[in-house]
């Protein structure tokens, strides 16, 4: 192979006609694999961040050349297949080539397992085709609206939409994870018969692979360089109230007093969108809030912080619009009218690619909430969600939708969090609707969207929390008792809704949010050019009826005795990447039945939840891992671990158990 594999700079070269391949170390046991077919290899890192340099022990064969760095080592031939290794010589993933052979038992590939198809006039095409694992199951993936945990057998779309965040990792139960470290759009499949990646449009495959003993290795080596979230405020451990949404000052102010009256405890209130005079204003309209700095400081003096509604979207008659297209600070539509969501007027977005856009709008939220006290901030729209999504349509600084859209949500977090740390936040945190790997490095709280309200999206949550943990976003939470319908009024919604605070108490976040009926068509905005906007029914936890109120009453302050212990949960997260929420097998990997469990999940290493995902269920089967002993928080009788027990789930009882020998006081 002498001539096409060289080591050059601590990492693996091979090149062959236009194609230039580089394995390098890259963190822990890892290595990031590159091709491109441009002139030089792209620099660009995407979501990686530079980790501590290894030192990799390379080998150039006649027949074979090999990188190793720790317990993973890559392996190139002289057809220039790659594949990865553990340190027991065991195939981790291998590239998925298929050879006959000729009258001269020499072999032709037939079948490419990497492919930069060129795309006219423009990059390429990139698909990573590879070998399928016998009994592989795969976990992360980001956020998807579908009741699978595990995600073999799934194809998934490369794509950023309201309710779903494509963050591209997987954790293997064959001892690595994966990386596919692009934000083009594009597919990942997982078949029986391959594993396959494509971008759309991208000017080099990148990948990063590593390998680990345990789940928890795994998940902390891609956290070292993707980037850790940044310390939990304490603040945002306790209760969020919100709703779509509060028309005015006082009203607002009223339900907070409201639950200051009734003993209840709470941390933060929200002002959702359309406060504001027009889209991409960002500012209070006078009109309706017309003393933020007092409403902020009555607020604080009830310990209450003031969360604000930010959306991306601009208003060709705000008064920044002009300032903003003169400046190139909004996305760009490549065909047709420069129009990109119409469901509450017609918008555009501002480019969170461009560094001058994100610090235009930081500027703006400074001057018109920021000064009056204002902390924190609700990043809605992250996708961004376009009316149409065709990807094809639009253009960002940094490049077209195709080739990067997947990073906006990233970029969208990354100009408030800069903001807010110039302005002295030690802390950052900004609930957002999207994220891609590294926005958990920006403050980033992910929502799971604008869910149904059903048990059948409820069980979807479920998964969908577990699986983006995984995927590297530690701070998560839900719409509790989903976003759209619902009734206070209905029987059948009041049990949903209860569930949904059983299972978002041992959230990271526990935070009310809907539209709820019966829909009030209001006069706001009237005057100001606006249509009527709606608002929803009430959706204060006093408004499900007296059993629901008691109920989730004592949820609420069940979650401030478990404060310290989410706090010490939240810093784990910080210092190694560990979700808080996470699949039993992340603890106990060597139980083999935890592998198959998808209906329970341990908040922090103390604490295993079952929540009741199902209506009129009135009992479940659970299973409490072995090597350990599990203590019934409801009874406080002790379960050995490694057995399946059946639980009684009356309305006013979530299964959960505390890891005997634990310091947990409920």
């Amino acid at each position: 192979m002498k001539g096409l594999v060289w080591s050059e700079n601590n990492k693996l070269v091979h090149q062959y006609d236009d194609e230039i391949i580089w394995i390098e170390p890259f963190g822990r046991n890892s290595l990031r694999v590159r091709v491109t077919k441009m002139p030089e290899m792209p620099q660009k890192d995407w979501a990686l961040i530079t980790p501590l340099k290894t030192e990799a022990s390379i080998h150039i064969g006649e027949e074979l050349c090999s990188i190793t760095n720790g317990n993973i080592t890559g392996k190139i031939n002289k057809f220039g297949i790659i594949w990865f290794e553990n340190e027991k010589g065991e195939i981790l993933l291998k590239e998925r080539w298929q050879t006959k052979q000729d009258l001269h038992e020499h072999k032709a590939l037939l079948y490419f397992g990497r492919e930069l198809k060129p795309i006219l006039g423009g990059l390429y095409k990139a698909t990573m085709t590879f070998e399928p694992n016998p009994n592989e199951k795969i976990f992360g993936m980001g956020q998807r609206q579908m009741e699978h945990l595990d995600m073999m057998g799934c194809e998934l779309e490369l794509a950023q939409r309201n309710s779903q965040a494509s963050i591209p990792f997987f954790l293997s139960n064959r001892g690595y994870g994966f990386f596919w470290n692009n934000p083009a759009y594009g597919r990942a499949t997982f078949a029986k018969n391959l594993t396959r990646f494509t971008a759309e449009v991208t000017a080099a495959v990148d990948y990063w692979i590593t390998a680990g003993d345990t789940p928890a290795q795994i998940v902390e080596q891609y956290m070292d360089v993707v980037g850790k979230a940044p310390k939990f405020p304490e603040w945002a451990a306790g209760f969020w109230q919100c709703k779509l949404r509060y028309k005015n000052q006082e009203e607002l102010l009223n339900v907070a007093r409201e639950y200051k009256k009734r003993g209840l405890p709470i941390s933060v209130i929200v002002i959702d969108f359309f406060h504001w005079p027009m889209q991409g204003d960002w500012k209070f309209d006078e009109k309706y809030w017309p003393d933020p700095k007092a409403m902020v400081e009555e607020l604080k003096s009830m310990g209450i912080e003031l969360m604000v509604s930010i959306w991306p979207t601009v208003d060709p008659r705000s008064e920044n619009y002009a300032e903003m297209k003169q400046k190139g600070y909004l996305v760009r539509t490549d065909k047709g009218v420069r129009t990109q969501h119409t469901c509450l007027g017609a918008t555009v977005y501002y480019d969170a690619t461009n560094p001058g856009a994100q610090e235009y709008v930081w500027n703006k939220a400074k001057e018109n909430y920021f000064k009056y006290g204002i902390k924190t901030f609700w990043l809605d729209e992250a996708e961004p969600e376009y009316t149409t999504y065709d990807f094809e349509l639009y253009r960002y600084h940094i490049g077209t939708n195709l080739e990067v859209g997947n990073i906006y949500p990233m970029m969208y977090s990354k100009g408030f969090y800069d903001g807010m740390k110039k302005e002295g936040i030690e802390a950052p945190l900004n609930l957002v609707r999207c994220a891609w790997a590294g926005s958990q490095r920006y403050g980033a709280l992910l929502w799971s969207g604008d869910v149904h309200s059903s048990f059948e999206s409820l069980r979807m949550q479920f998964a969908a929390g577990l699986n983006v943990g995984i995927s590297g976003i530690p701070w998560w939470t839900t719409d509790i008792g989903g976003f759209y319908g619902g009734d206070p009024k209905d029987p059948k919604f009041r049990e949903l809704i209860v569930r949904w605070f059983q299972y978002g108490l041992f959230c990271p976040v526990f935070r009310l949010h809907g539209y709820r009926l019966p829909i009030k068509h209001g006069s706001y905005g009237v005057d100001t050019g606006l249509f009527d906007y709606d608002t929803s029914g009430p959706n204060e936890v006093w408004e499900f009826g007296e059993e629901a109120y008691e109920i989730i009453k004592e949820l609420m302050f069940i979650r401030e005795k478990l404060r310290p212990y989410i706090l010490k949960q939240m810093e784990i997260a910080s210092d190694k990447g560990t979700p808080p929420m996470r699949p039993l097998f992340y603890d106990f990997p060597e139980d083999k039945k935890t592998w198959e469990v998808h209906n329970q999940f341990l908040f922090g290493s103390d604490i295993l939840v079952a929540p009741v995902l199902y209506e009129g269920q009135k009992q479940c089967q659970l299973y409490l891992p072995n090597g350990s002993n599990w203590v019934d928080f409801k009874t406080s009788r002790i379960y050995e671990g490694g057995q399946t027990i059946s639980y009684d789930t009356p309305l006013d009882t979530i299964p959960v158990f505390i890891k005997e020998g634990s310091e947990i006081f409920l």
